[in-house]
């Protein structure tokens, strides 16, 4: 990446990106207090330089008009010793009437990893409880547990360079393109160098990722147990089992293949299970058996399942049958989806789990964590997971709840039901950076957390790999560090003594020496060579990847080279898995729902729905829909369609897609109640979970499907925020101010009354109705500056949107251009870029369309021409598609 001006001429600082699981690292450029530009960091082993938009927008999203700077009890600033004081005095007199078990904490992988280690000694150790769970349950339990199973740890065994030197890379589940750009981005550059790399996608959807692929399979949603069962079958009747490696080092081989022939005993019966043409799954087959290097990369598809444990083993079992792992370019690779998941893994931030990969299972582990914390209430079972803390506090058994960094009212599934829950429970807390979330909303006391670029500490990527994310501006308002808060939350409990720490150096000291703690190769995770690090080497600390022991000083790339797994007898174990589909089948009237990520969104959007620019790509929620059931349900494409489910509604624009299988469409995860009316995607989610690992379902919920009979349609850009009186809104960030789409199922009396009612404090206003009364606009000004344009269309007409409109907002508006912005056309020529597509230099599809029919025929004379695609590459896939 070219590095920025601003970052030349700048004092800058290398830390770490703070949204996805890739772990990037990031120099920013700092200027008064303020990140005034950013790039990749070069010399980071996780992106070497690369950023995508995201990462590269970090200095856009920094500044929140949301931005959360004093304590507040109920609703009302307050300073700290209060809002404390009456959370504690709540907790406790809780505790003291109903037990330890009646208070919880819901954490995030937003969190550093000594927050959530002093979140963990808190709750288990001393408050006396397991009722601590993570976000991380909704994206990486499932391959936690298999994990266990498989290794005796939660640990994975490659690293990126894996996916570089690989012979043959299944990307199972992931969407890698959109959910983790930095790492598509390096696989697609060593397919580039090295074109005889074989690439397979297995997803029921064709997406951005499939742009460089051999074979896409579109399997049956939920099928891919089946797939991999049937792998295991075609390994052994083709003399591809390592028997040496099955021998030495694995226990379990001979059941798992008898449970997985007796289940899919040749390539016909997976094809079939799977919904696949025979021939392309037979090659697939037949790279895996053929080639020593392959790996094999899984995400959500197969973790966000009422199975995803038995997909994650079915799919090791056949790294460990064919002895490809622990070897260079050949593991299994679960990528995780948040920048310290793994980091909460490590500490033990799932409710099943206690602090450096010890557990509930072994009281020796129970003991060892309370001797060395000298804990006093050490909970000797497990909490709640995520899905099951919610409903005991909607059934009254958890009375109090703080969550920190997270927005389950949007993220769990029937966040509609978690969001009554809330509002019921005696007490909820809640530290954010933002005040405004969704959840926040529902909270008694909310107190201002430092975030990225404030907050300093490590976290720990996909890889293990351990990376410092500095704080080098100070925190505004009244904001702390979470570490902070929460020691003086145990101090007024009356654990103070155990919670002193003054540095985060303190707590990584103790975590780092509980890893090692009778830990003879008996736990994967071991960082016990840190130990004793100094407070200046920690502040320098360079990434590596753990375990980080005395034998292993800088770290450790892979792991299980030397055939040796964590398990008592050092053996690997394969598990029988009998593969089974989704819990519910739709009915006739119904469709299966999906849910995901897209490129410029992170999470509920709370910082990156502040940046304008990372709202041109998708601006709107949207429904992904195979053009056969656009027929079937009567729809229109650009409409709007509502899918409903658990008394609940989605609204979003349908987009007709053969990239979508019949009978299933796909949402975005991110949007929620600050960004529009009635389109959060998990309120229609069931609750169904996995068994083992209690993670949900989010891959695959029935839902109805209808047209939206809208009466009206139209636009609002306008310099504040509002929340307009439409049944249906979605708000879009400008730069200087906010656009609104909009509809309804019933006209207004009389349009100029309704957008003049929105505006009260405005008098200067222009309107105009076309001939036939279909078609309303009307402009208000504030001292000759234009503060409001809105547009409205009744029927079937549509409201015309062009960006040259947004852009005249705050502008001096002379005459001539009111009946300008009245026609909804410019004069001098401007052309409609159309839907973004490089977000970063802000190019256009039909700009790129107009440069491709005029003979740019690659990605490279696109960037020549347009810049897109040069900075980040993020766009890369989608103009590789519209060239295609």
């Amino acid at each position: 990446m070219n590095l920025p001006e601003k970052l030349i001429a700048s004092d800058t600082v290398n830390t770490t990106c703070c949204y996805c699981g890739v772990g990037c690292g990031v120099t920013a450029a700092v200027a008064d207090n303020q990140v005034v530009a950013v790039a990749g960091d070069n010399q980071h082993p996780a992106n070497k330089g690369r950023l995508c938009i995201k990462g590269s927008s970090l200095h856009e999203t920094q500044s929140s008009p949301d931005r959360l700077l004093s304590p507040m009890l109920h609703g009302k600033p307050v300073d700290w010793d209060t809002a404390l004081d009456y959370g504690a005095a709540e907790f406790r007199d809780i505790i003291e009437q109903h037990g330890p078990d009646a208070v919880a904490f819901y954490l995030s992988g937003q969190l550093l990893t000594e927050d959530y280690y002093v979140a963990n000694k808190l709750m288990k150790g001393f408050v006396g409880t397991a009722n601590i769970d993570t976000n991380s349950r909704l994206c990486m339990a499932s391959a936690v547990v298999a994990h266990k199973r498989a290794f005796g740890s939660d640990a994975v065994p490659g690293c990126y360079e894996d996916l570089e030197q690989t012979d043959v890379l299944i990307l199972v589940g992931s969407n890698t393109a959109y959910a983790h750009p930095v790492v598509y981005q390096r696989i697609a550059k060593a397919k580039e160098e090295r074109p005889e790399m074989k690439i397979v996608v297995l997803d029921p959807r064709r997406t951005a990722t499939c742009e460089i692929a051999d074979i896409h399979l579109p399997l049956r949603p939920g099928s891919d147990a089946f797939f991999f069962n049937g792998l295991l079958t075609y390994l052994a009747d083709h003399d591809a089992i390592d028997r040496p490696f099955v021998d030495a080092h694995t226990n379990g081989f001979d059941e798992s293949l008898a449970a997985a022939r007796g289940q899919v005993p040749d390539i016909t019966a997976a094809a079939h299970l799977c919904q696949l043409e025979r021939a392309d799954v037979e090659q697939v087959y037949q790279w895996f058996a053929q080639n020593d290097k392959v790996v094999t990369v899984f995400s959500q598809g197969v973790n966000q399942s009422s199975s995803g444990v038995d997909k994650g083993n079915a799919l090791i079992n056949c790294h460990l049958a064919s002895g490809k792992i622990g070897k260079v370019g050949a593991t299994p690779f679960s990528i995780t989806g948040q920048p310290n998941a793994m980091g909460g893994r490590e500490v033990g931030g799932l409710a099943n789990q206690l602090a450096a990969h010890m557990g509930y299972d072994k009281p020796e582990d129970i003991q060892r964590v309370e001797n060395f914390w000298q804990a006093p209430n050490m909970a000797r079972k497990e909490g709640l997971k995520a899905v099951d803390m919610f409903r005991a506090i909607e059934q009254g058994q958890i009375k109090a709840v703080w969550i920190m960094a997270t927005n389950p009212a949007v993220t769990l599934p029937e966040a509609g039901r978690v969001r009554e829950a809330l509002k019921k429970c005696d007490l909820v807390m809640v530290s954010d950076c933002i005040g405004n979330t969704d959840t926040a909303k529902l909270a008694d006391v909310v107190l201002p957390a430092t975030t990225w670029s404030e907050k300093h500490g490590t976290v720990t990527n996909s890889e293990r790999c351990i990376s410092l994310q500095k704080g080098f501006l100070s925190a505004p308002g009244e904001a702390q560090h979470d570490w902070q808060i929460m020691c003086q939350f145990a101090e007024k409990l009356g654990y103070g003594e155990h919670f002193n720490y003054r540095h985060q150096v303190e707590i990584f000291r103790e975590h780092a020496a509980l890893s090692g703690l009778d830990n003879n190769h008996s736990r994967g995770f071991n960082i016990s060579a840190l130990a004793n690090i100094e407070q200046n080497a920690y502040e320098n600390l360079a990434p590596l990847r753990w375990p980080v022991t005395d034998s292993a000083p800088a770290g450790t790339d892979r792991l299980f080279a030397d055939g040796r797994f964590y398990t008592p007898d050092g053996r690997a174990r394969l598990i029988p898995i009998e593969a089974r589909l989704p819990v519910n089948e739709p009915g006739a009237e119904q469709v299966i729902l999906n849910t995901g990520r897209i490129r410029d969104q992170w999470h509920t959007m709370s910082r990156t729905g502040t940046a304008a620019k990372l709202l041109g790509h998708v601006d709107e929620p949207y429904i992904d829909i195979n053009p056969h059931d656009i027929e079937r349900f009567g729809l229109t494409e650009g409409d709007l369609a509502v899918l409903s489910n658990q008394g609940q509604r989605y609204f979003g624009r349908v987009k007709a897609t053969s990239a979508q299988r019949p009978g299933e469409v796909f949402v975005p995860m991110h949007w929620n109640g600050k960004y529009a009316a009635s389109s959060c995607a998990d309120a229609l989610i069931n609750a169904v979970v996995d068994p083992i690992c209690g993670q949900p379902e989010f891959k695959h919920s029935p839902v109805r499907l209808k047209a939206f009979k809208q009466a009206w349609n139209g636009f609002l850009v306008c310099a504040d925020d509002i929340e307009p009186a439409a049944e249906y809104w979605a708000k879009i960030t400008l730069d200087g101010g906010y656009k609104f789409r909009l509809a309804d199922g019933q006209c207004p009396d009389d349009w100029a009354e309704w957008v003049k009612s929105q505006f009260p404090a405005i008098d200067d206003w222009v309107d105009v109705y076309d001939s036939q009364q279909q078609f309303f606009r009307a402009a208000g000004f504030v001292e000759g500056k234009l503060q409001v344009v809105f547009s409205a269309a009744t029927d079937k007409a549509t409201a015309r949107e062009m960006r040259w409109l947004e852009q005249q907002l705050g502008q001096q508006i002379d005459s001539n251009t009111r009946f300008a912005i009245l026609a909804g056309i410019p004069g001098g020529g401007v052309e409609d870029e159309g839907p973004m597509v490089c977000s970063c230099y802000q190019v256009g599809q039909n700009t790129i369309a107009k440069a491709i029919k005029n003979g740019c025929n690659s990605v490279e004379a696109l960037g020549e021409k347009l810049k897109c695609g040069t900075n980040c590459g993020s766009c890369i896939p989608e103009l590789k598609a519209l060239l295609r």
